[in-house]
């Protein structure tokens, strides 16, 4: 039977794995074209063959999505995680920054970063599931919204609206994200969207 250690390691060794050909796909797909690109593209370029790629992904569309739902769970344990008498806008510019903050950890990722930012903008099929994750994240903050609040998320108006605000903000921020933008402009362009949406976001909750 194997020991905690080992299934541990193994568990690593799978995250390692999927990240590698995660990394792989995004890039390929938004340097040559989400069409244009197969799974024998990315599987060459990671180095793996297309039975590994197909035992983490079901497909080059899958990739993606699964990028977006990280990005959702990492937004809403953040959101969680703040302190409980920290203003509305304050919590949700803090939870959303936490994937570009992770785009931007070294100089080197935020250009690819932002490259596949514009892949998931610009592609209509990748769109579409842009816009399908966002409605579940609207849900999601809104029930942690609605938590931190002791507030009814089906009777009180104010979870829905001020995290369907918060990902407005956010989605705004990746739409201004241009060439040559660093962690430090991209900070500011997301103070710039929330101190917008802040006024109702802080009054409401109150």
């Amino acid at each position: 039977m194997p020991s905690r250690a080992d299934s541990s390691m193994a568990e690593r060794k799978r995250q390692l794995v999927a990240a590698e050909l995660r990394d792989a796909a995004l890039m390929l797909l938004a340097t040559k074209g989400f069409d244009v690109v197969t799974v024998d593209d990315i599987v060459a370029a990671a180095g793996m063959s297309r039975r590994t790629f197909f035992r983490y992904f079901a497909s080059k569309e899958d990739v993606v999505v699964r990028f977006l739902a990280d990005m959702s769970a990492d937004i809403v344990a953040e959101l969680a995680a703040r302190p409980p008498a920290e203003p509305p806008s304050v919590a949700l510019r803090q939870a959303l920054w936490v994937p570009l903050a992770a785009c931007t950890d070294r100089p080197d990722h935020t250009e690819r970063a932002r490259v596949v930012v514009r892949l998931i903008l610009d592609t209509t099929a990748l769109q579409a599931r842009w816009l399908e994750h966002q409605i579940q994240w609207r849900t999601r903050l809104a029930a942690e919204l609605a938590a931190r609040r002791g507030l009814d998320p089906d009777a009180d108006p104010y979870p829905r609206m001020a995290a369907g605000m918060a990902l407005l903000a956010f989605d705004t921020v990746l739409q201004q994200w241009r060439t040559g933008d660093d962690e430090q402009r991209l900070a500011e362009l997301a103070d710039r969207a929330f101190a917008v949406v802040a006024p109702a976001l802080d009054a409401a909750s109150t």
